[in-house]
């Protein structure tokens, strides 16, 4: 498996758990320590604060579950999927994100967005 795919899911792992020490390990593991994260709700610098952010969310939806959906494309240093976020077993938000990788495959700039891409 490519390093790049590797550090997304440890990206996506980090949201999944609430043990903070594996918390910090996989994004310690995935992410760049500058790491620059946007979405419509976030625009952050860094390991910590992104942490700070998933156990911010973690605690305004406890038990929900994020996952990646379909298939992730990448080209030149850049990687885009769609995720879901579900709780209950029911979808209580699609999305995607667009990632850039650095060339040993950590990622250092993630955009997200809420919804359904519609074209």
């Amino acid at each position: 498996m490519t390093q790049y795919m590797d550090n997304l899911k440890k990206m996506m792992a980090a949201w999944n758990t609430t043990d903070t020490g594996n918390q910090a390990a996989l994004v310690e593991a995935a992410l760049e320590h500058n790491v620059h994260f946007v979405d419509p709700n976030h625009n952050i610098i860094g390991r910590q604060p992104f942490l700070d952010m998933v156990c911010s969310t973690q605690a305004k939806i406890p038990g929900a579950v994020y996952a990646h959906k379909g298939e992730i494309g990448f080209q030149n240093n850049f990687c885009r999927y769609h995720w879901t976020i579900h709780l209950d077993g029911k979808l209580i938000m699609p999305g995607f994100d667009v990632v850039e990788v650095n060339d040993g495959g950590k990622i250092v700039k993630v955009i997200g967005f809420f919804g359904e891409l519609n074209g």
